[in-house]
């Protein structure tokens, strides 16, 4: 429910908000006292720009303690005038950083245990006491996930939006140590152009650190003939076999031979299934630095999915519209295909099954993205299929 504003009397304020609602729009007709909350419902079309008539109505409406709402109707531009929300409460910083202060912890621990010696690396007691030795996995990983969040948080900031600090979320004994970090919006968004540029801006600024820091891990890392069983395998995205091909001069791991598979072959079913098993293959063994970046790609590639609230749903939305909502049957269809070889994606689709159907709500339905924009909002929804990580992990 609503908290109105003090001494706020709806009948008294509708002259004034004609008044400002006159100076975008050809009102055809006024609708006063709704029953949805809203004071009143303006309908005509408009005369300027929706963009910059949006912004008129915001600063006009300010003062009058309302926020407009701009809608399309069957051919008639509609603006909502709805009582503004008090003021939201403060924001309570000590979570976020303690939040974050576990996270370095659990990170260092993760890194701390990426010591060669496998006895050791299976010790806790002698991985907490020397969990400084974590810190390039940890700063290469957690600097890679700043950079993600603030891109959101700056732009966000830059556009005028209520938005959180990050919340990062600490894993003890993870394989990473972190389940990432989120942001909350604090308000709808005001437009498409805004939410695109706030959608796209995580991922961009995290690709921004996590490649140069997966080249200079893998020129950190050596090869090595992997054993005939019992090792762990992280997956492969294109970027990462192209990034693995540029240090190394070729394809990893690369098997001692293809027999009669065409090499093309060989490597689509292994980019999707894993197997053939790479057992006595060459391959990377990857220092803690070069295993921050490929993670920092993975995480690029689960926001990049584009479905709900995740990066990708909202770069898709922006895009199309409604029509985004067609793509999901077909984006579930495929996790729970791709379930079958590594069960974690039926979790994501699970996931965006019951809380990935809502999109982001706006004030201003009718604006559409600029020839810019959409340029970089497809090439960011293409970046998605050079980063998806089809099997993250497994272990043969």
């Amino acid at each position: 429910m609503l908290e109105l504003p003090p001494k706020y009397h709806a009948i008294d304020v509708v002259p004034d908000l004609r008044a400002v609602v006159s100076n975008v729009m050809e009102i055809a007709d006024v609708t006063a006292g709704l029953q949805d909350g809203n004071t009143a419902r303006f309908r005509g079309q408009l005369k300027i720009d929706s963009a910059d008539a949006y912004k008129q109505l915001s600063d006009g409406f300010q003062p009058l303690e309302h926020t407009p709402l701009l809608r399309e109707e069957d051919g008639m531009h509609v603006i909502l005038a709805m009582p503004s929300l008090a003021d939201r409460l403060p924001p309570r910083v000590w979570i976020n950083a303690v939040l974050f202060g576990l996270t370095v912890i659990t990170v260092l621990y993760a890194g701390a245990g990426m010591e060669p010696d496998f006895a050791r690396s299976m010790d806790p007691w002698f991985i907490v006491t020397h969990l400084y030795t974590g810190w390039p996995f940890a700063v290469s990983l957690l600097g890679i996930l700043l950079a993600h969040e603030l891109g959101h948080y700056f732009v966000a900031r830059w556009h005028g939006a209520p938005v959180t600090l990050p919340y990062f979320i600490p894993m003890p004994f993870g394989f990473l140590g972190t389940m990432g970090a989120v942001i909350r919006m604090q308000a709808p968004t005001r437009d498409r152009r805004v939410l695109m540029d706030i959608g796209v801006a995580g991922p961009l600024a995290g690709m921004a650190v996590a490649v140069p820091v997966l080249l200079v891990g893998l020129a950190l890392s050596k090869t090595n003939v992997l054993p005939a069983t019992g090792f762990a395998m992280e997956g492969n995205s294109i970027l990462y076999l192209l990034a693995k091909f540029m240090m190394f001069g070729r394809w990893l791991p690369a098997p001692e031979t293809y027999g009669e598979m065409p090499a093309l072959l060989h490597w689509v079913i292994y980019f999707f299934t894993g197997q053939p098993s790479p057992a006595g293959a060459t391959d990377v063994l990857v220092h803690p630095v070069a295993l921050a970046g490929w993670a920092g790609l993975l995480v690029t590639g689960l926001n990049l999915i584009p479905a709900g609230q995740l990066d990708g749903g909202h770069a898709l939305f922006t895009l199309v519209g409604e029509r985004a909502k067609s793509v999901l049957p077909y984006v579930l269809v495929v996790l729970a295909l791709m379930g079958v070889v590594w069960e974690g994606w039926w979790l994501w689709a699970a996931m965006i099954f019951f809380l990935g159907r809502q999109r982001a709500p706006l004030l201003d339905e009718v604006t559409q993205l600029d020839p810019a924009r959409r340029l970089l909002a497809t090439f960011t929804l293409a970046l998605f299929f050079l980063v998806i990580t089809p099997i993250p992990m497994l272990i043969y």
